[in-house]
C-alpha cells in the first residue's frame, strides 16, 4: 500500500496509460478498490458493495448512481468542501460578478439581492478550462519558497547536530585543561598548607611548654605550702604565706590569661566566588584563598556571658474604661533614658512607662499595632499596613509624625543602622527583609528558609556587632542565626525551646527568646550554643525587650485574664 502510494505521481505521468477511479468510501478507509459506479448525489464513485448502501436506505433511493464509464466525461472529484458555503454550508451555485464571490442560493438572496449580475456557476463554469495564469504562478512561487524553507530547516538541523558535537569537544578539552590545572593546585595548596601546619605546631609547642611550666610551678607551690602548713611553726606559716601570695597571684592571672585565650586551629580552603581560568601556570594564579582560622573556644569564653535576672517590678496589664478588650502588648522597647514604649494591639493604643512601670502617656492609634522600635531620643517606628512613626516628648506627650508606606506585610522590626531597619515578614515568601527610613524594602542576600509564616509565628532580631539575623520558628521549635557576612547558619534546637516568640539581643550580644509552653526565658549564644534558661513568674511570656546599656530586661505575657509585665535587673 505505502509503495504504491508512494509511486501515485510516477504513474499519472506515464504516457497513454488510463487512470483508474479509485471507490472513495474505501479511500477512506485505506483501502484502495476500483471504483464501478458514480452517483452524482453523493458526488463521488463507488464500488458496487459501497454503492448497495443506496438499496438499504430510503433515504438514498433517490440518488442517481451511473456506471463509471457514462460519468467519466463528466464527474468531478471530491471537493472537501471546497463547494460550501462557509456561511451557511450549502453548495456554490451563483457568482456575483459585482463583488467576484461565490454564493449559494441563500448568499444570492441575502447578500446579494442588490447586485446588478449574479449569474448561475453552471453557465460560465464552461468557460475555464485550465487555471489562471495568475493563481499558478502564485502557487509555483509559494511552492518554490516553501522548498527554499524546507532546505533551510534541514540545513539548520545538520549544523545543530555539528554544534552539539563541537560543544562535546570543547567541553572534554576544557575538562582536560581543568584536570592539569587542578593537579598543580593541589600540589601548591598541600605544599602551602603543610606550612602552615609547620608553622602552628610549632606556636602550640611552645604554647605548651608555657602551661607545663605553670602547671609545674602550680605543683611546687602546693608542696610547699602543704609541707610548711604541715610542719612549720607558726611563724615560718605566717612569713610563707605573705611571702607567697604575690607570686601565686601573677601565677593565677597568667594561668586565666592562658583559659581565657584558648583558640581552636583550623586550615580550610575556601575557591573564589568567581573561579577564573587564566593562561598562567596555576601556581602563578591560584583562583581561591588558603584560610588559617582561629576561633575562640566557646565552652570556655561563654561561662562568661551566662546572664543571671532579678526580679525588680511587676504589673498586672487590667483593661481600662476606655478599653475595648485585655490589653495585649505586642511590642515594647526601652527608649535610652530607660522608659519603656509598648503598643497595645487589642486596643490600638501606644503606652509610655517610666522605670517603676508607672504608665505615663497614653495615645489613641487608628490602626492595629503589631511592634514598635525606638529610632532615636524623641522617636518611634510601629509596624501595621505601613511603618508608623511617632513622636514622643520628654514629658510623654505622644503625636503621629509620619507614614511610611511600604509594600510587604511585615511584624516585627528592630534597627539595623541609623538609617534602616530589619524587619519580620508575614504571609510572604521573604522571612526578613531590610527597610529604610524613607520605605525603600530591599532583600538579604542570605539563603534564608523557603517558608511563608503566618502572622504571630515567626519573629527576627538583628545583632549589628556581628551582622547576624535572628529568626524564630514558633511552630517548629527552631531558632535560625545566619551569618550575613558568610551566608552561614546556625539552627538550634532543643527541649529547652519550646514554641519561641518574641526574641531580643541581649548581655554580650547573646540572644533571648520568649519561650511560652515552658514559661522561660533561654538564653542563646550566637553559636547556637543553650548558655541559661530562666523560669519566669508569669504564663505563655511573648515579648521581650532589653535596654540599651543591657542592664535590664522587661517580659510581656499573652494570656487572657493573667496579663502581666515584668521588669528584671540583669547581671552576669
Amino acid at each position: 500500500m505505502a509503495e504504491s502510494g508512494s509511486k501515485k505521481g510516477e504513474d499519472d505521468e506515464v504516457p497513454g496509460r488510463v487512470k483508474d477511479n479509485m471507490c472513495q468510501p474505501c479511500l477512506d478507509k485505506d483501502k484502495q478498490t476500483v471504483a464501478d459506479k458514480f452517483c452524482s448525489t453523493c458526488n463521488e464513485f463507488q464500488c458496487n458493495e459501497c454503492s448497495n448502501v443506496h438499496n438499504m436506505l430510503a433515504i438514498l433511493k433517490n440518488h442517481k448512481l451511473v456506471s463509471v464509464k457514462e460519468a467519466a466525461a463528466s464527474v468531478s472529484f471530491k471537493m472537501k468542501a471546497l463547494d460550501l458555503c462557509d456561511e451557511h454550508q450549502r453548495s456554490f451555485e451563483f457568482f456575483c460578478e459585482d463583488e467576484k464571490k461565490l454564493c449559494c442560493s441563500s448568499c444570492a438572496i441575502v447578500n446579494h439581492r442588490k447586485c446588478h449580475s449574479v449569474v448561475e456557476i453552471k453557465k460560465i463554469a464552461g468557460k475555464i478550462t485550465s487555471p489562471s495564469p495568475t493563481l499558478g504562478e502564485k502557487l509555483k512561487k509559494a511552492k518554490e519558497a516553501a522548498e527554499i524553507v524546507a532546505k533551510h530547516i534541514r540545513s539548520s538541523k545538520d549544523q545543530l547536530a555539528e554544534d552539539i558535537k563541537e560543544i562535546h569537544v570543547k567541553i572534554r578539552q576544557m575538562r582536560d585543561e581543568v584536570m592539569r590545572m587542578f593537579d598543580d593546585l593541589e600540589d601548591s595548596v598541600n605544599k602551602r598548607a603543610e606550612t602552615l601546619q609547620r608553622e602552628t605546631l610549632e606556636n602550640l609547642t611552645k604554647k605548651h611548654a608555657q602551661n607545663e611550666k605553670h602547671l609545674a610551678d602550680v605543683t611546687s607551690c602546693l608542696e610547699t605550702i602543704e609541707s610548711i602548713f604541715k610542719n612549720g611553726t607558726p611563724v615560718q606559716k605566717y612569713i610563707a604565706e605573705h611571702k607567697m601570695e604575690s607570686n601565686v597571684n601573677a601565677l593565677c592571672r597568667n594561668i586565666k590569661e592562658e583559659c581565657q585565650n584558648l583558640e581552636t586551629v583550623n586550615i580550610s580552603f575556601h575557591f573564589d566566588e568567581t573561579l577564573k581560568l587564566p593562561p598562567l601556570p596555576i601556581t602563578e594564579y591560584v583562583p581561591g584563598q588558603l584560610l588559617l582560622k582561629s576561633n575562640r573556644q566557646e565552652d570556655v569564653n561563654s561561662v562568661n556571658m551566662t546572664m543571671k535576672v532579678t526580679p525588680v517590678s511587676a504589673i498586672g496589664l487590667k483593661k481600662t474604661e476606655d478599653d475595648i478588650d485585655d490589653p495585649l502588648y505586642s511590642g515594647i522597647d526601652f527608649l535610652p533614658d530607660g522608659r519603656l514604649m509598648a503598643v497595645d494591639n487589642t486596643n490600638e493604643k501606644c503606652l509610655v512607662y517610666n522605670e517603676k512601670l508607672e504608665k505615663v502617656g497614653s495615645y489613641q492609634l487608628s490602626y492595629k499595632p503589631l511592634s514598635v522600635v525606638v529610632v532615636s531620643e524623641e522617636e518611634v517606628a510601629i509596624t501595621s499596613a505601613n511603618i508608623e512613626f511617632l513622636h514622643v516628648s520628654k514629658c510623654n506627650e505622644i503625636r503621629s509624625s509620619r507614614t511610611c508606606k511600604v509594600k510587604t506585610k511585615y511584624d516585627s522590626i528592630c534597627l539595623k543602622d541609623d538609617r534602616q531597619f530589619v524587619v519580620g515578614t508575614y504571609d510572604e515568601p521573604r522571612p526578613v527583609r531590610i527597610v529604610s527610613l524613607t520605605g525603600e524594602e530591599r532583600d538579604f542576600d542570605v539563603n534564608f528558609p523557603d517558608k511563608t509564616y503566618p502572622i504571630g509565628s515567626s519573629a527576627s532580631i538583628y545583632i549589628k556587632s556581628s551582622d547576624k539575623v535572628v529568626i524564630t520558628d514558633r511552630y517548629e521549635h527552631t531558632v535560625y542565626i545566619f551569618d550575613i557576612k558568610t551566608d552561614t547558619k546556625f539552627v538550634v534546637k532543643d527541649d529547652q525551646i519550646q514554641q519561641p516568640c518574641g526574641a531580643a539581643v541581649g548581655p554580650s550580644d547573646t540572644i533571648l527568646v520568649c519561650c511560652p509552653t515552658t514559661d522561660t526565658i533561654v538564653q542563646i549564644s550566637q553559636t547556637g550554643q543553650i548558655l541559661s534558661s530562666y523560669k519566669l513568674d508569669m504564663t505563655y511570656p511573648f515579648r521581650v525587650c532589653v535596654s540599651r546599656d543591657k542592664s535590664f530586661l522587661v517580659v510581656t505575657n499573652n494570656c487572657v485574664g493573667n496579663m502581666k509585665m515584668q521588669k528584671f535587673k540583669i547581671s552576669c
